[in-house]
């Protein structure tokens, strides 16, 4: 029998806080979701002045992450290159890049997806979860640990490593 790990409630929120610091960072307005590794919704965040359609396309780029175990951008790439039959795909509705999967250990703990701005900088903002799991932070620290409160740091700062 294999021992699965999985996302816990602080493992979200620090992704999504990581994800959140970025886009703050950055000064853009965007949803951030969460999803487990079977594609369903754990955490979703719209900050502010972010687009409400933004809510129902970050959930969509986080699943098709999961449940593809890659980032979103590679179906939206084999559809520009021509593919377009992979459009009928079941399950699959996040086609476009800012979705990407949390991976540890080789195996796809869930998927990180958001949606506002340019669909390089939604996967720029996904992407800084890798963070965690490239220094084995997930689950380190949670979001209310973080001294400073009330301005913007990033967990690497939240955690004094630099």
């Amino acid at each position: 029998m294999k021992n699965t790990v999985e996302l816990e409630f602080n493992d979200v929120l620090a992704v999504a806080e990581a994800a959140r610091a970025e886009a703050q960072r950055n000064q853009w307005a965007v949803t951030i979701a969460v999803v487990d590794a079977g594609g369903h919704l754990l955490h979703l965040q719209r900050l502010d002045g972010a687009a409400p359609l933004s809510a129902h396309i970050a959930p969509s780029k986080a699943r098709t992450a999961a449940l593809g175990q890659r980032e979103s951008k590679i179906y939206e790439e084999m559809i520009n290159n021509g593919r377009v039959s992979f459009l009928s795909a079941p399950e699959v509705q996040g086609l476009l890049e800012g979705g990407v999967p949390i991976m540890k250990d080789g195996r796809c703990l869930g998927a990180v997806g958001v949606s506002g701005v340019k669909s390089i900088e939604d996967a720029q903002i996904a992407k800084a979860v890798n963070e965690f799991l490239n220094d084995d932070l997930l689950g380190a620290v949670s979001p209310s640990d973080v001294e400073g409160q009330g301005r913007d740091v990033s967990m690497r700062e939240a955690l004094k490593l630099g």
